[in-house]
């Protein structure tokens, strides 16, 4: 008797007869003798992926979970390899992707172990290309998804790096605090030197206006000498300060007269 049986896209049936293999029975209607011949499974081509956790201890003894993902697929020349060698080719690959793990990880620090996860995905997919290949699969990839130590590692991880950043900030705000200071020093020191400035030509300008007021005065009156004058200025001095100190109502300014008549 002849019956008919299906197979779905992208994959293959096996089909024995009298419990050997026959033949591979593409997708699509396929006859088979019954009940000598029958289909005794499918395999899918498609592309398969693998989740794979694994604990282990890095060489600073800090214990990590490792998550890998691998993707693999059926080599479709090789379906009798895939179908009749492996009765579980999942725990097949996690096995090998155990035995990987295990010997890569225990050799570096944890430091270490975050920036090669790169390294660790290409170890563990030559080392499962190479067996896998013989077995009908070929791996398409392999990624290092998750890399987590034990929850009060990554709470001491976080307090380093806080404390880092934090130093980081400390040391620039006081270099930031420095340079304000220089700056003020600096901008003090050159409003020191241009008030010391205009103070000098203030008193050169006072000094040379009474150097010409005293000329004037002696040539213009006959019979005084310089001592005349000197008291003559003195005076009109003494006359503006009473001025200026009597103008100002809230003025602090404490006034002891001379006892010199």
């Amino acid at each position: 008797m002849v019956c008919i049986v299906c197979v779905n896209t992208s994959e293959v049936g096996v089909v024995e007869r009298c419990g050997q293999y026959n033949k591979l029975a593409g997708p699509g209607i396929n006859c088979v003798v019954w009940p000598c011949e029958e289909m005794v499974g499918q395999l899918s081509l498609r592309v398969q992926s693998l989740d794979v956790r694994c604990e282990t201890k890095t060489l600073d003894n800090v214990f990590v979970d490792v998550v890998v993902s691998v993707q693999y697929q059926v080599i479709p020349n090789k379906v009798y390899e895939a179908f009749y060698r492996l009765s579980n080719p999942r725990a097949q690959i996690t096995s090998y992707v155990y035995d990987v793990i295990r010997s890569t990880l225990p050799t570096q620090t944890l430091d270490k172990s975050f920036e090669a996860k790169e390294e660790i995905a290409q170890s563990v997919k030559e080392s499962l290309s190479q067996t896998m290949q013989s077995y009908g699969f070929m791996i398409l990839n392999t990624l290092v998804t998750d890399l987590n130590p034990d929850a009060r590692v990554r709470n001491a991880m976080n307090d380093i790096n806080a404390s880092k950043r934090l130093k980081e900030a400390a040391y620039e705000k006081a270099e930031g605090d420095k340079v304000l200071v220089v700056k003020s020093a600096e901008a003090e020191a050159e409003s020191k030197y241009l008030s010391g400035v205009g103070v000098a030509r203030q008193r050169k300008a006072i000094v040379d206006g009474l150097r010409e007021s005293i000329t004037a005065f002696a040539s213009n009156v006959q019979g005084t000498n310089s001592k005349d004058i000197i008291d003559l200025l003195l005076v009109t001095q003494y006359f503006d300060m009473l001025k200026d100190v009597g103008s100002k109502p809230n003025c602090a300014t404490v006034f002891i007269p001379d006892d010199e008549d």
